[in-house]
């Protein structure tokens, strides 16, 4: 199971963040800041897995249902790729292929890179509709539901075209569209 998508950019602001399980507001930012400090310092050469954080492990809060104190439910592993000006990082349980989140960040940027026609941070940032309607097509509840690239990118053009319909009259469809801006393209650094 897939506990939390993360899209930081260089400076560690953050430009996406859904988690599929349920955290205090205060967990949740010492969490980001965390993540995002280990990621950031590791060399261009480390592997991109990372063992959890303390402040991931599982929590003695009596918010814990039974199901989540099952070990294959609990987070283990955090998993990145680092795009030119942003990283995007994958918080999952052990039952998860870290290979497999790999390629599921490499479909999410690819399809963002297709809606936008050479995406870029400025796109992430005013069209994140459009952002979080990808990583919806792709995981659902925090299970991935969708790999294909044609397939995403079709479901996210398809509700843009619903969009329209109800009321955006104004050319493009909501959030859809090409990045102006130099983009961050496919390279993995």
């Amino acid at each position: 199971m897939i506990n939390a998508v993360l899209v930081f950019n260089n400076s560690g602001q953050p430009r996406l963040t859904k988690f599929y399980t349920q955290l205090d507001t205060a967990v949740q930012q010492r969490l980001i800041s965390e993540i995002f400090t280990l990621v950031a310092n590791r060399p261009s050469s480390s592997c991109n897995f990372l063992p959890l954080p303390p402040l991931l492990a599982p929590s003695k809060s009596s918010t814990a249902t039974p199901a989540s104190s099952t070990p294959t439910d609990t987070p283990t592993l955090i998993t990145y790729r680092h795009y030119a000006t942003l990283y995007f990082i994958v918080i999952s349980t052990s039952t998860e292929s870290p290979l497999a989140l790999l390629d599921l960040i490499q479909v999410f940027v690819e399809a963002l890179d297709r809606l936008f026609e050479n995406v870029c941070e400025l796109d992430l940032i005013f069209h994140f509709e459009t952002l979080h309607a990808v990583l919806g097509e792709m995981i659902v509840g925090g299970v991935v539901v969708e790999t294909g690239l044609e397939k995403v990118v079709r479901g996210v053009r398809d509700q843009g075209k619903i969009l329209r319909r109800t009321g955006n009259t104004g050319g493009r469809s909501a959030g859809l569209g090409g990045g102006i801006l130099g983009g961050f393209g496919l390279r993995g650094v």
